[in-house]
């Protein structure tokens, strides 16, 4: 089926939510989709989706109640047939969910919900969108049981990982020497925006007690963000300099992934983690930890380890048994990758909204243009 999707993104930087709106925009083209991004003039997603080949508009969206933009997505929609508005951020979920409401061409307004944090505004979820699309069954609970949001208006697509990008038998390793680091040495990894929510700080804590077990043990943290002043000042008061590497932003994501041994991310809140998902997909063990939908991929004893979060010695624990027993590490990690390709590919999620709007457009359409009838 063939049919027109305008994706609407307010935010300008980059992350989990742009990667995963860009992903979505490239596989429904692929199933004979017209796709357009609606962005900020200088957002990252915007410069993403062009080098894609994908449709980009821009706008300034100024605050959640801009006229000029409201009216500017007013005459887009009208302009190029727009069947289908999919807003991502509060501020244009307001502004595109007016301006969707007023057009008479009356598209499908969704709504995606990306992230775990409580909602600031119930309106871009219960009045405005005839949908809502959330990326784990964590969010959608949320939204349902605490919010009141009705549960036929809530669906749940797990966000996927791209199989062709993190595939480990085609990705090469960065050689050990490139960060320093001798070749009997073991690695964990985290790759994570530093923020105080992802719980840097609480893996700081457990190197220490890692150290007391595996004296050459190294940390790669890649990302950075706010809390890097504070990370950089807490490695130097532990004294364990010589075994944290910060690595910054980094593009090769998935070399570093087939480089470590182990994947560690004692975050305090997600709504899914892709970058949990990213590990597994390149087939390493995990620790993460009992929050938000994590517990959703990441099975405690299986394919990693799940521990409580802010626990320092729960999950320096964790980290010792998988660097001792590499038999089992290799077992979970083997285990992570089949969890991944089965039920968390881009893929998959993609097969799943296009199924998803596919079938809205089909139970909803009349035949005439593209209005809608008995729509909430």
């Amino acid at each position: 089926m063939s049919f027109t999707i305008l994706h609407t993104e307010s935010s300008k930087a980059w992350g989990g939510q742009e990667n995963r709106t860009l992903l979505e925009s490239i596989g429904l083209r692929k199933r004979g989709a017209r796709v357009i991004i609606l962005c900020q003039p200088d957002s990252m997603l915007g410069k993403r989706a062009l080098a894609e080949g994908i449709e980009v508009r821009t706008c300034r969206m100024r605050k959640s109640y801009d006229l000029f933009a409201i009216q500017y997505i007013l005459n887009l929609i009208k302009a190029e047939n727009i069947n289908v508005v999919s807003t991502h951020s509060g501020r244009d979920s307001l502004l595109a969910g007016i301006a969707g409401r007023m057009s008479r061409r009356k598209p499908l307004i969704v709504r995606t919900r990306h992230i775990a944090l409580p909602i600031t505004s119930k309106l871009t979820y219960s009045l405005l969108p005839h949908k809502v699309v959330t990326v784990s069954d964590y969010v959608r609970k949320y939204l349902v049981e605490e919010k009141g949001i009705a549960a036929d208006k809530v669906l749940s697509i797990p966000t996927g990982v791209d199989l062709g990008k993190f595939n480990p038998d085609t990705i090469k390793a960065i050689p050990r020497e490139d960060f320093g680091i001798l070749a009997d040495a073991p690695i964990v990894g985290t790759i994570a925006i530093l923020r105080r929510k992802k719980g840097h700080h609480t893996l700081l804590d457990a190197i220490p007690l890692v150290l007391k077990e595996f004296p050459n043990v190294v940390f790669l943290f890649a990302g950075d963000g706010p809390q890097r002043q504070n990370i950089e000042q807490k490695i130097a008061e532990l004294g364990i300099a010589a075994n944290v590497k910060l690595l910054g932003l980094r593009k090769d994501i998935p070399a570093i992934l087939k480089t470590i041994d182990v994947f560690a991310l004692p975050t305090l809140q997600e709504a899914l983690g892709t970058c949990f998902l990213e590990a597994m997909a390149m087939g390493k063990p995990v620790v993460g930890t009992k929050v938000g939908g994590i517990g959703e991929v990441l099975k405690d004893g299986i394919n990693g380890y799940l521990v409580e979060p802010g626990n320092p010695s729960i999950l320096a624990q964790a980290i010792i048994k998988l660097l001792q027993d590499k038999d089992k590490a290799r077992m979970m990690g083997m285990e992570g990758e089949k969890t991944v390709r089965q039920n968390y590919t881009v893929e998959k999620m993609c097969e799943n909204l296009y199924a998803f709007y596919s079938s809205m457009l089909t139970k909803e359409f009349i035949g005439k243009d593209t209005y809608f009838q008995n729509l909430p």
